[in-house]
């Protein structure tokens, strides 16, 4: 799948969501839009919960080509059932959610069945049993911690999405944040891929008793992530003033974009080293300590600041001045067009 959705972080409860969603911005329209859009995503929870699971019993195993495979083949089926879904039966937005959320059962069915009749899982998977639930307790203390670590950090981005909706203007401002979290999402998902690599590798050279091949692993790793996202970053630059219309064509939206740029590349070199680093946390077992400092950076440093300089400082201005700017330029432009 294209972009792993973080919604699903936003909202444990179902019913509460289209109140959530429509709480993060000011705007009528985002809001109704938003909410018809989350409730096609409800289905889509379940299947991360099932998924998440199927995936790292995999990767344990390094089987990764068949989940790659699977997913290439759902892409390509979702693409097909969101066009037909959207334009031919007309659902509209809570059709090309609810495909979404089809799209994450056929991969998380796809992968089970595999686990079921592959001769590779034959000796790891007995079928269901009562001694899975042996040792659960350690399991969860574990796991709580992991949980943890990723919702403080997904959680982060949605307080993104919140703050930009109450800036002056907010629909600009959302609409121009939404572009560059897309494409953060693109790059971010190679990290991702590196993240699941990072944590079987260093779990099972430590498991093994082998740390210089886990420090090792961790260098390479880190290394390859963080030259692929300067490349991307670089991209983001030399395109900033033409990349936002693969998205819109609004002109005071692409201007807030291009303005955005420079810190989206930043952002994008940072975000090649650090989910890589979460995957060795997870491999070595601290996930509990990946917690407390998701709180400290995103929550005590991040949030703080960013409402400071977006709020105090008036940084946040920047979409206002461009569209002040396109205005100004559109005024220019009348009387030659009525020559």
């Amino acid at each position: 799948m294209p972009f792993r959705s973080k919604d699903h972080f936003l909202f444990p409860l179902p019913p509460l969501s289209a109140h959530l969603k429509a709480f993060k911005a000011h705007i009528p329209r985002d809001e109704h839009a938003a909410a018809i859009f989350v409730y096609g995503l409800i289905p889509q929870i379940y299947a991360y919960a099932a998924n998440f699971p199927i995936q790292k019993f995999l990767q344990a195993q390094s089987i990764v080509a068949p989940s790659a495979y699977i997913s290439a083949a759902t892409l390509l089926l979702h693409l097909l059932l969101s066009w037909v879904a959207v334009y031919k039966i007309g659902l509209g937005l809570v059709g090309s959610s609810l495909v979404l959320s089809l799209s994450w059962w056929i991969i998380v069915v796809a992968q089970f069945f595999y686990i079921v009749k592959s001769e590779k899982c034959k000796y790891t998977w007995g079928g269901f049993s009562l001694k899975a639930v042996s040792g659960l307790c350690g399991f969860f203390k574990l796991s709580a911690a992991s949980a943890v670590m990723l919702c403080l950090e997904t959680w982060y981005f949605q307080v993104l999405v919140l703050l930009a909706g109450l800036l002056e203007n907010p629909e600009v401002a959302l609409d121009a944040l939404s572009i560059c979290m897309t494409i953060l999402g693109f790059v971010f998902m190679i990290s991702v891929g590196f993240n699941a690599a990072a944590s079987v590798r260093v779990g099972n050279e430590l498991g093994a008793g082998h740390p210089k091949s886990a420090a090792f692993s961790v260098v390479v790793v880190t290394l390859v992530s963080f030259l692929i996202s300067v490349v991307a970053a670089a991209l983001v630059l030399v395109l900033r003033h033409v990349i936002s219309y693969a998205f819109t064509g609004g002109e005071t939206v692409a201007q807030a974009v291009s303005d955005l740029c420079p810190v989206l590349a930043i952002t994008l070199m940072l975000n090649g080293i650090q989910p890589v680093l979460s995957g060795v946390a997870v491999g070595c077992g601290w996930q509990a300590f990946v917690a407390y400092v998701n709180v400290g950076c995103y929550y005590i440093v991040g949030v703080p600041l960013g409402s400071l300089l977006g709020f105090y400082f008036k940084l946040g201005a920047k979409v206002e001045k461009a569209r002040e700017r396109l205005e100004k330029w559109d005024d220019k432009k009348q009387p030659l067009l009525m020559d």
